[in-house]
């Protein structure tokens, strides 16, 4: 399945989005919807998510895809399983591949023995 790049040009700046289409249409927020679309996420949606649902891994997924597709967590758990399964496939596009994180984490500082690091500009 593609997945769409879209730009907010009201903004300025590209966001990608990725636009998931729905085998059963669910209801959120009382409309019928064939698709639901995910904004590729922030650090604040991660700590508002994980404020909501402490200590509940699942609570807090719901929580965080609600943010990014702009709807209600109930709404989402009325979703079938099999479109639930593409939304988390879609979330994970967002997510830097290992290859990618690995280069990232080398470019990283090294941490001194007491736990502290440098960074440089």
């Amino acid at each position: 399945m593609d997945t769409p790049l879209q730009k907010d040009t009201a903004a300025g700046r590209p966001v990608m989005t990725v636009t998931v289409p729905l085998d059963f249409p669910t209801k959120f927020d009382g409309i019928a919807r064939d698709s639901l679309t995910l904004r590729r996420p922030k650090v604040r949606d991660m700590r508002a998510a994980a404020k909501v649902s402490p200590g509940d891994d699942d609570g807090q997924e719901l929580a965080l895809f609600a943010a990014l597709a702009e709807v209600a967590p109930n709404d989402l758990e009325d979703m079938d399983l099999a479109d639930y399964n593409r939304l988390q496939d879609a979330y994970f596009r967002f997510r830097p591949t290992i290859k990618n994180a690995s280069s990232n984490a080398q470019k990283a500082p090294s941490a001194a023995a007491d736990g502290t690091a440098d960074v440089a500009d």
